[in-house]
């Protein structure tokens, strides 16, 4: 009986005094930038010009959708996202297996092969820039030189690919994480079935763990996704978006408007555009993400 007292009044307590503060701090947080967003992006704001003023409609939308540099920058970023995708879930995957196996000293290479993860994404793209890029005094140039080759100008040569190799450095690991875990989960008389029936290391790959981590595989996508939509600092750090547009991605793009233009309102039309077109991408994701689950 003095249980059952207990839980009746328990169900009594209005929970929502303790909540709402948190809700609240995060709809502000939410909503303010997103509502200030919509509102520069409808008005005439230029740091340069600060007497053109007033309502501007949907003129900066129209100039953006105009300007080649939008479609450059689209471009850049499905190129930019799909590459490093791919990379992470192929080799995320195959390293999850390796590490996965007994061999001596496995916790210190799972350490070294996590590290890159935990650095910050400024301070690794200064490393493959100055360190292991550079076309005199990098590593790569060094390795070159050995074999009598011509050094390679990483950066001018190949802006996006040594992007994508920078950004894939970083995030291999996130994925390797996830699958790892994954892979741990399955069981272990399955795989002694499977063993026993002569299935091979092949066989075993692509018909057992390959289909167990198929879940696993479409949340790292969904994660991964989110962020490569707004990939700034390793640009930032080492190619400045160029050669000319090379490497400007939409994230970059809204920068050079906004910070170095100084046009706040086309600036701000272009993290519209961002957000609608990450919500469509988020959508898309966490649908398929929710079929695979189902299945």
């Amino acid at each position: 009986m003095a249980i059952n007292r207990f839980m009746q009044q328990r169900r009594r307590v209005n929970t929502l005094p303790l909540v709402a503060p948190s809700v609240l701090v995060l709809l502000v947080w939410m909503i303010v930038p997103l509502a200030m967003t919509l509102w520069f992006s409808v008005q005439r704001y230029n740091l340069l010009n600060p007497t053109l003023t007033g309502f501007a409609g949907l003129d900066n939308y129209v100039y953006l959708l105009n300007d080649p540099a939008l479609w450059r920058a689209m471009w850049n970023t499905l190129v930019l996202v799909g590459s490093v995708l791919a990379i992470t879930v192929v080799f995320g995957t195959l390293l999850a297996v390796l590490f996965d196996q007994h061999f001596p000293g496995r916790w210190a290479a799972r350490l070294l092969i996590i590290a890159p993860f935990f650095i910050m994404p400024t301070v690794g793209a200064l490393i493959w820039k100055n360190m292991l890029m550079h076309p005199v005094n990098g590593i790569f140039a060094w390795i070159t030189d050995l074999f009598g080759l011509p050094p390679v100008d990483w950066f001018a040569n190949l802006p996006m690919l040594s992007v994508i190799i920078i950004v894939s450095w970083q995030w291999i690991p996130f994925a390797l994480l996830i699958l790892l875990t994954a892979i741990q989960s399955l069981d272990n008389e399955q795989k002694e079935a499977a063993r026993i029936d002569g299935a091979g290391p092949v066989q075993m790959f692509f018909y057992i763990i390959l289909p167990h981590l198929r879940r696993s595989i479409s949340v790292v996508v969904m994660i991964e996704t989110i962020f490569f939509l707004t990939i700034f600092a390793e640009i930032y750090v080492t190619t400045s978006g160029g050669p000319g547009l090379a490497t400007t991605n939409l994230a970059f793009l809204i920068y050079i408007k906004a910070l170095l233009q100084f046009d706040i309102g086309a600036g701000s039309a272009g993290g519209v555009i961002a957000i609608v077109l990450a919500n469509i991408v988020a959508i898309f994701l966490m649908r398929t993400v929710a079929r695979t689950m189902d299945s």
